[in-house]
């Protein structure tokens, strides 16, 4: 069985209910559940929380809630792979066998159905891999980056690249927080997803988006609104 997650707890500080808040005419995590139902990969979608609301907005936007998430695994500080971890081991207590489970993000309202079916066949003919997840390069070399001290003074991190040409650096990704395909093996045994088991799955810039501040949620509006008029 293919099952998608959904983690949405309902204690978000520097954007109160951003999970459920109205995102272009929709709760944001509908865009999420939305992605995954019209994907047609999943035999189920699955919603893991420990709030109401949440749990009745997304059953009505098709997802399953169909356990309560822990409080240990609600708080500020809980990490997403025991969450993930949590709900397939509840799904094979309840007698299903769970060959890959993706997570995906609760605030992805830019994810796209292809790239979840590139990670599925990433993770599904690639033998060996136990993660396929969503990255995306960096606007600029990360290895002309700057530091600023105290005072407003200038520094590299990387100092011996301050003569090296911008297209002889190595290309760097960077996570692009919407989904992460992974075996059931792996969610219940891996301890982190960074590996040589793991491979990207190469999302473009204008499709990217953290959302974690009100200054990020306004960003992510106006994206929005430019593809919407593409």
């Amino acid at each position: 069985m293919n099952v998608a997650i959904i983690p949405a707890r309902g204690g978000s500080k520097r954007i109160p209910r951003k999970n459920i808040r109205d995102f272009l005419g929709k709760p944001m995590i509908a865009w999420s559940i939305d992605a995954a139902i019209q994907s047609q990969l999943f035999d189920r979608v699955i919603v893991s929380t420990d709030d109401q609301e949440i749990r009745e907005i997304s059953l009505a936007a098709g997802a399953e809630t169909p356990f309560q998430r822990p409080q240990q695994l609600a708080d500020d500080h809980a990490p997403t792979l025991p969450v993930i971890r949590h709900a397939v081991e509840w799904l094979e207590s309840s007698g299903c066998t769970v060959s890959s489970a993706c997570c995906i993000y609760a605030t992805a309202p830019f994810l796209q159905t292809q790239y979840l079916k590139e990670g599925y066949d990433a993770l599904r003919l690639t033998e060996g891999l136990d993660f396929a997840f969503s990255v995306t390069p960096f606007g600029f070399p990360i290895f002309r980056a700057l530091k600023m001290g105290d005072a407003g003074e200038i520094s590299m991190i990387w100092p011996e690249h301050e003569l090296t040409r911008s297209q002889d650096l190595p290309h760097a990704y960077h996570d692009a927080g919407q989904f992460y395909w992974g075996t059931g093996e792996a969610w219940r045994q891996r301890a982190g997803i960074y590996s040589s088991r793991t491979q990207g799955i190469v999302i473009p810039p204008h499709l990217v988006q953290d959302i974690d501040s009100p200054d990020d949620w306004k960003r992510a509006e106006l994206m929005a609104k430019a593809l919407q008029h593409d």
